[in-house]
């Protein structure tokens, strides 16, 4: 056990010894990473971050999500190019015609709630069904950007109340309840399809 933790001290030190001299820019690098390849530890560094130096909440926060959708491009590339390819493989035509129907139409929530979900929620895999639905290149920067904003933003503010262990605080919360969190998404963008496109009664029209 001992021995564990000493290499979990040491492999900590080393990537703030790397992180360090760049700044705040190298929030954006490890969260331009997390997106566009194999996840990495992106909270702990923004808690990190945070907790160090306070003052530079919302620096942070932005360069976080600038590095997660900067990173994304990757994904949009990958999903525009072979994505529809993979789906229409795995449903029928008339599913994945119906789907991307939906999601022309409410292309940004969509997606902007997903990046909202720490790990281990997958949030590459609506990444690349938005770019297979061909959703607008500067709208799914737009949606992952502030999804992200959002999620960094709430892990900022618990790690200036309870210090770095808000990390482990909200990846056990989201790994507990992935499910309810996946099933809440849904559930609000469905609410806010109700609202924005009930159609009026009769009483209303006249």
């Amino acid at each position: 056990m001992n021995t564990i933790k000493h290499i979990v001290v040491r492999y900590t030190g080393l990537v703030w010894a790397i992180l360090k001299p760049l700044g705040a820019w190298g929030v954006f690098v490890i969260a331009g990473l997390d997106s566009a390849f194999f996840g990495l530890p992106l909270d702990p560094v923004v808690a990190g971050y945070v907790y160090q130096n306070r003052s530079k909440l919302l620096l942070y926060v932005f360069m976080a999500s600038a590095g997660s959708a900067a990173g994304s491009i990757l994904l949009y590339g990958l999903g525009y190019k072979g994505g529809q390819v993979l789906l229409e493989r795995r449903i029928s035509k008339r599913k994945f015609d119906q789907i991307r129907r939906s999601y022309d139409r409410h292309e940004f929530w969509a997606l902007m709630f997903p990046s909202m979900v720490p790990p281990p929620f997958p949030f590459k895999l609506f990444a690349l069904a938005a770019a297979a639905f061909e959703m607008n290149f500067w709208h799914f920067l737009a949606a992952i950007f502030a999804g992200r904003f959002v999620r960094f933003l709430i892990l900022g503010l618990l790690v200036l109340r309870f210090g770095p262990g808000a990390v482990a605080i909200t990846a056990a919360f989201a790994q507990k309840h992935l499910l309810a969190l996946a099933l809440a998404i849904l559930a609000g963008i469905g609410l806010w399809l109700y609202i924005r496109f009930r159609r009026p009664s009769p009483s209303k029209r006249m």
